[in-house]
């Protein structure tokens, strides 16, 4: 069973293969994570959330026999948000109070088969844009500038950002979808091989007993007398 433990965010990677099973996050817009969960663990990651911000949590399981994951969200009090079994993939939103959230990935139904499992993190309503609007009127010191309002270049800035934000995570989402079906294609290549050589050995085995069965049939175990 894996333990938990607070690590920031540019340390995560590190983190994980130092101490397995334990991981966390700071804040911000977009985080994604692919690791290796071992047959018979469980993996819990920690993210902090302000209030009534919004957090969506998006898995897949991308190799390892079955494709299947139990997923475990829980709020800051310990209160289970979301608890799904044999999945092999999930998306989930919520509006978040103040804490610590949990989530987990458990594979202690397996005994024998690790999973690889991609996950993203989409964090909105962060409390970061208000102090970003804020930053900005700091350097303006007319009310008119090139006849453009501030709220104008915001509102272009913030659908630009909201934009390239969406883009990323379409594109991340597209290489997880393509590293599952790899993953499919290339276990599905080895099991056409295996069985494959079974059938040919199965062959050779029974075309050999055929001839020595016909064989037989036309021998003359009549002994010759002298």
């Amino acid at each position: 069973m894996g333990g938990e433990i607070w690590l920031p965010f540019p340390v995560v990677l590190l983190g994980a293969l130092l101490l397995p099973g334990a991981a966390g996050f700071t804040p911000s817009l977009d985080s994604d994570f692919t690791f290796t969960l071992p047959a018979g663990q469980k993996e819990c990651f920690y993210q902090p959330m302000p209030l009534k911000a919004s957090l969506e949590i998006e898995y897949q399981v991308l190799d390892g026999a079955g494709l299947d994951i139990d997923f475990h969200l829980a709020s800051p009090e310990g209160r289970t948000l979301v608890f799904e079994q044999r999945r092999s993939d999930g998306v989930h939103t919520i509006e978040t109070e103040v804490g610590d959230y949990m989530f987990c990935f458990d594979n202690t139904f397996s005994t024998i088969s690790e999973k690889v499992i991609f996950f993203e993190l989409i964090l909105d309503n962060m409390g970061e844009q208000e102090q970003e609007q804020e930053d900005w009127k700091k350097y303006i010191t007319g009310t008119d500038m090139l006849d453009m309002k501030l709220e104008d270049i915001l509102e272009s800035i913030n659908s630009i950002k909201s934009r390239l934000s969406k883009s990323g995570h379409i594109q991340t989402l597209l290489r997880a979808f393509e590293a599952r079906d790899r993953n499919i294609q290339e276990s599905n290549f080895d099991r056409v091989n295996f069985w494959s050589m079974v059938n040919l050995v199965v062959m050779v085995v029974v075309s050999a007993i055929q001839v020595y069965m016909l064989k037989s049939l036309f021998e003359d175990k009549r002994k010759s007398r002298t």
